[in-house]
C-alpha cells in the first residue's frame, strides 16, 4: 500500500552524466519500481526485456523492464525498473528501496537505513 512521496534520483549508471528527479508514491507491497518511460528515454536508458505483471484487481499487464541507478539522500544503488507507459504513475517498489539499503517505517510514512544483521 502506498503511503507517502519520496523524490529520488534517477540516472542510466552510477556515472552518468544526465539525471532526473523524480517524485516517487512509495510502495513497499510493490516488488518493482516503475518510471514513466519519457523520463528514462531522456535518461537514455532503454528497455531489455517484457514482463507480466499483476495487479491488485486480478488483471494482467505487460511492460517492458529495463535498469536503472537510484539515489535518495546521497545513497545510491542499481535496481530493475518497469518502463511505464502513458497513464502510469511513479512507483518506488520493495526492490529498489533494498538496493538503497532502505525501509519504510508505516507508522511515520518516513524512509530509513535498513538495519544490516549479519548471521
Amino acid at each position: 500500500m502506498g503511503i507517502t512521496n519520496a523524490i529520488l534520483k534517477i540516472r542510466e549508471h552510477r556515472k552518468s552524466g544526465k539525471v532526473a528527479g523524480v517524485n516517487f508514491l512509495v510502495d513497499s507491497g510493490a516488488v518493482y519500481s516503475l518510471v514513466p518511460g519519457n523520463f528514462l528515454d531522456q535518461l537514455d536508458i532503454e528497455p531489455y526485456k517484457e514482463m507480466n505483471f499483476s495487479l491488485t484487481d486480478g488483471t494482467t499487464i505487460k511492460r517492458r523492464v529495463c535498469s536503472a541507478y537510484f539515489e535518495f539522500e546521497g545513497e545510491g544503488g542499481p535496481a530493475p525498473v518497469i518502463y511505464g507507459e502513458e497513464g502510469d504513475e511513479p512507483l518506488l517498489g520493495a526492490t529498489t528501496l533494498e538496493s538503497l539499503g532502505l525501509v519504510l517505517n508505516p507508522f511515520t510514512r518516513t524512509l530509513h537505513p535498513m538495519r544490516m544483521l549479519m548471521a
